[in-house]
């Protein structure tokens, strides 16, 4: 029986300090026939330039995640899509847990861990309430990795093209499919928004963004208040 493959798609915005290191995590993945795609956003630093060597497609596209990631799927060959973002290690073995969680679903996503060693006990509770609420919810967030079948997300329409909340529409069309496996195992992903804008800050801005996209206001008027 023939081995599903996966094209892992990674967008990315002057990530030069953190893409050399995620992108030599992927190469085992790509020595068992995985595919890497690089989405560049238009970086002013040297990303493009440290993917090349280490990843199957380098490509632009226009700026904003959506974009990214529907440009990477457009171009990924496999039946089997996974999004990873710049600054997120995986685990070396995330190919079969993929694999094995998609027996018994057309999507899901990975527990998160963040990378902080500042803020240790603070950043454990923000970890362990965003995998549990996605737990609970079933919605994913782009930095727990959501992986989907091509099949279940051409039938929800592709990647919704929305400047801000890409990963929560995404996930609310996907759990209409059916609900997404969880893997438990973590990535790996940077707290440094946490750490710089301050974890307590960052708790509040994030609550009050989600409740007004939840009430339908305009995620590119979000957007504004994100950065």
């Amino acid at each position: 029986m023939t081995i599903p493959k996966i094209s892992i798609i990674v967008p990315a915005l002057n990530e030069a300090n953190h893409i050399t290191e995620v992108l030599g995590r992927l190469q085992a993945f790509r020595k068992r026939g995985h595919e890497v795609i690089v989405v560049d956003g238009g970086s002013s630093d040297a990303t493009v330039l440290k993917a090349a060597s280490s990843a199957d497609h380098v490509m632009s596209a226009p700026r904003g995640r959506a974009e990214q990631l529907a440009a990477g799927t457009h171009r990924a060959r496999h039946s089997i899509l996974w999004f990873v973002h710049a600054d997120t290690m995986v685990p070396d073995n995330a190919d079969h847990l993929i694999l094995e969680a998609l027996d018994r679903a057309s999507w899901g996503r990975f527990n998160v861990q963040l990378s902080g060693r500042n803020h240790f006990y603070s950043l454990r509770i923000v970890e362990g309430f965003m995998n549990k609420r996605s737990q609970i919810t079933g919605i994913a967030t782009g930095d727990q990795g959501i992986f989907v079948t091509r099949s279940a997300l051409e039938a929800v329409g592709g990647i919704p093209n929305l400047s801000l909340m890409e990963d929560v529409a995404l996930s609310r069309l996907l759990k209409a499919v059916g609900r997404p496996a969880c893997i438990k195992t973590p990535l790996l992903t940077s707290s440094r928004r946490w750490e710089q804008n301050g974890i307590f800050r960052t708790i509040v801005l994030m609550w009050l963004l989600r409740s007004a996209y939840g009430i339908g206001i305009s995620p590119k008027l979000l957007k504004k208040f994100y950065h």
